[in-house]
């Protein structure tokens, strides 16, 4: 790319980032992640040269975007390109599944002593401390399980714990465990609410203490969100059926269904956590199906929340703690199996400031290796911070009183969203 090239790419870029004072582009964040690492080979940055024992003969197919190929088993989403950007080139170095899950989703190196808090508490707290959220569902909502591998709160009160809805999506109506037990109608919970507060002598007596308030409260919003006008954004049978079929009747593409609802009733932060994708066996069995419903759920999330005009304030990122070995394992009892490989893989960015049809960064031509523009999870999480209107840079507070800071400050935690862009091509034309 020439120099005036590169230099319109990234005043372009530059562009659409607002300053840490101006009110943020995303409104909200989706999380799409991958539990368990996708392949980069097999999704988004394919490598049709590299041999059977590395690509298994799957071919690139062009997209939307001139110049840029993804994996033939995303055909759907290869008409979206337009809409979002490919990371060619993330890393991290590590290849087991609870650090590296860390390493992700709060920037930080593991083994500190301390147990920080993940983006999604982060950019949770931050809503609702600065009044940009104050509705009745929590600010921080699992599609349908947590992910297990660590604590999201980290440090940070439980309230910014994300809240996991359970059941299955596809069924149309979640089951919010932990709140809500089986064959409970809305007439039941009303007749044992009326019932808890004829017996709540110490409220009576005691009206106004302010703890007492607080816990009716929280009673009130629990209330809300099983029998409440707020409980009807879980409820997936209110959408048409066409919709539901756009999104593919299953657990992953309904899960995408739920998202873009939890969206429109200004839900600031929302992970979806597809399982699945720890293939060590028999990879290529599984990716036939997974790969199919992915590919059908996000391109179906992506274009519902362009024609409702929704993308320009919600960012969508796509990643996993990492990706899979490039060269394939024909032996037994792999059968085609991929390890964890943290070295070099792919995560992808989607609205709320990011903008479509760029690819950042490469790998080489096994994507073994980083080739350009190295990007560390400090990096995507900073600049998914900066659109949301979290700043990277300022301070987090913590119950230690210790000077930190949301992101990082190292070699490897610097550049955000103009760096990540700063050596991307410009394929559009």
């Amino acid at each position: 790319m020439n120099k005036i090239v590169l230099f319109i790419a990234v005043m372009m870029i530059a562009a659409n980032i607002h300053s840490a004072d101006a009110l943020p582009r995303a409104r909200s964040v989706i999380e799409i992640w991958m539990w368990g690492g996708p392949s980069q080979l097999d999704t988004f940055d394919p490598k049709p040269n590299a041999g059977k024992d590395y690509n298994n003969g799957l071919k690139a197919i062009p997209t939307n975007v001139p110049g840029i190929s993804i994996c033939e088993t995303l055909p759907l989403l290869a008409k979206q390109a337009d809409k979002y950007s490919i990371i060619r080139s993330m890393t991290h170095g590590i290849n087991g599944h609870e650090t590296a899950t860390y390493m992700m989703q709060t920037g930080r190196e593991p083994g500190s002593g301390i147990v920080f808090p993940s983006i999604g508490a982060m950019i949770a707290r931050a809503k609702i401390e600065n009044g940009l959220y104050k509705g009745k569902l929590p600010a921080y909502i699992s599609l349908t399980k947590n992910k297990g591998r660590f604590s999201e709160c980290g440090f940070l009160s439980p309230r910014y714990k994300p809240m996991a809805t359970g059941g299955n999506p596809n069924s149309g109506i979640f089951q919010v465990e932990g709140i809500v037990a089986r064959g409970m109608t809305p007439e039941r919970i009303a007749r044992r609410k009326k019932l808890l507060a004829s017996l709540d002598t110490l409220g009576k007596a005691l009206p106004n203490n302010q703890e007492l308030k607080d816990f009716d409260s929280s009673g009130d919003d629990a209330y809300e969100l099983i029998s409440g006008d707020a409980a009807k954004a879980f409820k997936l049978d209110l959408e048409p059926k066409g919709v539901r079929d756009r999104y593919g009747r299953n657990t992953f593409g309904q899960a995408c269904l739920a998202a873009r609802r939890l969206v429109e009733s200004g839900v600031p932060y929302i992970t979806i956590n597809a399982q699945g994708w720890d293939t060590h066996k028999k990879h290529f069995d599984a990716m036939k199906r997974q790969l199919a419903e992915m590919d059908q759920g996000i391109s179906a999330l992506l274009q519902d929340l362009s024609e409702r005009g929704l993308l320009d304030t919600t960012i969508v990122w796509w990643s996993g703690e990492f990706g899979r070995t490039p060269k394939i394992d024909w032996s037994e009892p792999w059968n085609g199996g991929r390890g964890h490989y943290a070295r070099c893989f792919t995560s992808v960015v989607a609205g709320g400031g990011f903008k479509g049809g760029y690819v950042v960064g490469e790998s080489d031509e096994r994507a073994e290796n980083v080739v350009s523009r190295p990007v560390y999870p400090a990096n995507l999480l900073g600049s998914i911070c900066e659109l949301a209107g979290l700043d990277p840079d300022s301070p987090l507070a913590n119950p230690m009183g210790l000077d930190l800071k949301v992101m990082p400050e190292s070699d490897k935690g610097k550049g955000r969203l103009k760096e990540i862009y700063k050596n991307a091509q410009e394929i559009k034309k």
